[in-house]
């Protein structure tokens, strides 16, 4: 049974109440933009994490900007960093947590306190962990604000580059897991549907939008459950490649069989088996490497 922690309802209504709660647009200048990552001018560098069962995407924008969109389990945190130190980040430009799950949040505290953020972005949706009290408590801490992940809400539209909220589309959500911030991330020709763990729900209710899902990569729903990737949602997206992010003998089974069969002639990367993989674009085509560490 999950011990109700009501402290973390009233912190995250106080950090999003502050910050505005509609759709935003971060479209102009940031603060401190010479503080970024090598320069990627002209190339976006897409990085799927290995951080065992759980999620963690860190984006190097055209624009020498940083994204990073969740960071692994509590464990995983330490090495987050240090890959993110490793490619010579000092900022984060937006921090997006897909939902509070531990294994998507768990080491994104550890982030906040390593490096200074300008933007973060979380669903309305409140969870009854410490983890997740931890993460609004680090939040605080550092003065930041949260920015409401929704559909429609733009963090980026500049020029060819665009990255804009495509889910969760419903304020109440049986599961969790629906609540997953959706991205699509573009870049000239080239595209990416990053999931967090959306489940089938979430995935009609895009399709029923009328969103574009169409994309170059798809970041497979909940880590290659068979509750994700519908068939109807895989044949609006397209895919030329696909990425699981899981961990090696996870207790869940990931990824199910199911969704195997529905990925099969789609290129297929796991984190378990290959590591890190590492997509980059110039918006044109699209080079992709794996590596362990």
């Amino acid at each position: 049974m999950i011990k109700r922690l009501p402290g973390a309802l009233i912190l995250l209504v106080l950090l999003l109440a502050t910050a505005g709660c509609g759709s935003s647009s971060s479209t102009g200048p940031l603060l401190n933009t010479a503080q970024t990552s090598e320069n990627t001018q002209g190339r976006m560098i897409v990085h799927f994490l290995d951080v065992g069962q759980g999620d963690s995407i860190f984006v190097q924008l055209p624009n020498g900007h940083n994204m990073l969109v969740d960071a692994g389990p509590r464990e995983a945190g330490t090495d987050v960093v240090n890959y993110l130190k490793k490619a010579g980040v000092k900022k984060i430009d937006y921090l997006v947590a897909t939902h509070p799950h531990e294994d998507h949040i768990g080491g994104m505290t550890a982030i906040i306190r390593r490096f200074d953020i300008d933007r973060v972005y979380m669903p309305r949706v409140t969870y009854t962990t410490k983890v997740y009290e931890d993460l609004l408590k680090g939040i605080q801490a550092e003065g930041l604000k949260i920015n409401a992940a929704s559909d429609g809400v733009e963090i980026i539209n500049s020029g060819g580059l665009r990255a804009e909220m495509i889910a969760p589309n419903s304020a109440a959500y049986e599961e969790i897991n629906n609540y997953s911030t959706v991205i699509k991330l573009s870049f000239g020709k080239t595209g990416f549907l990053l999931t967090g763990d959306a489940e089938s729900q979430s995935e009609r209710e895009m399709l029923a939008d009328g969103y574009s899902l169409e994309a170059d990569v798809l970041k497979v729903g909940h880590h290659g459950s068979y509750s994700s990737t519908s068939p109807a949602f895989l044949n609006a997206v397209r895919p030329k490649y696909s990425v699981i992010s899981c961990g090696a003998g996870n207790d869940y089974g990931f990824p199910h069989a199911a969704t195997l069969q529905k990925l099969r002639g789609i290129q297929l990367f796991r984190t378990d088996l290959d590591g890190d993989v590492v997509f980059e674009t110039d918006g044109e085509g699209l080079q992709v490497s794996t590596e362990r560490r």
